[in-house]
């Protein structure tokens, strides 16, 4: 089993995720991606992501090594390795990714029937704003430019198998629980 989830920043996703992560901590486990980013704060390296150079990352793309990757900006690289997927998946464990919009579709086309993709999906762009606001780690230029983006991301909901709407936390759990569990017993 692979499960994608995606959404627009402040929707919930990592929530989501670290909730299957806890709830079933024998049956899955989250891909670490790669990026050639410098770690933020308490990051390390194989836990957050696995943090290489531009040109290490570039080698790779060439020797095909990644499943998926994207260029954000200049130099600055996000994307997915093979063998993660291999390594979770030979442990007798479920593969969760926990990546962007593009990077789910991306993923969903390429792996189609092997992998479920899931949309969270914020209630509405005022409740998004709301959740966003309330982090108060988010500069106001900075959430402007993440609603611009999510209202451009909520388009893309429709690409994915199932869009989770995470109106109250506890009902949005309990949701995911369901689809876990119907994909469990299948």
């Amino acid at each position: 089993m692979i499960y994608i989830f995606c959404a627009p920043s402040g929707s919930g996703k990592s929530t989501m995720v670290k909730h299957l992560l806890t709830r079933y901590p024998n049956k899955f486990e989250l891909s670490i991606s790669c990026t050639t980013r410098a770690p933020r704060g308490q990051e390390v390296d194989g836990r957050e992501y696995y943090f290489i150079s531009p040109a290490d990352f570039e080698q790779r793309i060439r020797k095909g090594d990644f499943i998926e990757y994207e260029q954000v900006y200049e130099g600055l690289y996000y994307g997915t390795l093979r063998s993660e997927i291999d390594r979770i998946e030979h442990e007798g464990r479920a593969v969760i990714f926990d990546v962007d919009v593009k990077g789910g579709i991306n993923l969903k086309r390429i792996l189609g029937e092997r992998a479920t993709s899931i949309f969270v999906c914020p209630p509405s762009i005022e409740e998004l704003s709301r959740r966003l606001h309330a982090r108060g780690d988010t500069s106001e230029e900075m959430i402007e430019k993440r609603l611009a983006k999510a209202t451009i991301e909520m388009e893309d909901a429709k690409h994915f198998d199932i869009q989770l709407v995470n109106n109250d936390l506890e009902s949005a759990f309990a949701n995911l629980d369901k689809i876990v569990e119907a994909h469990m017993n299948a």
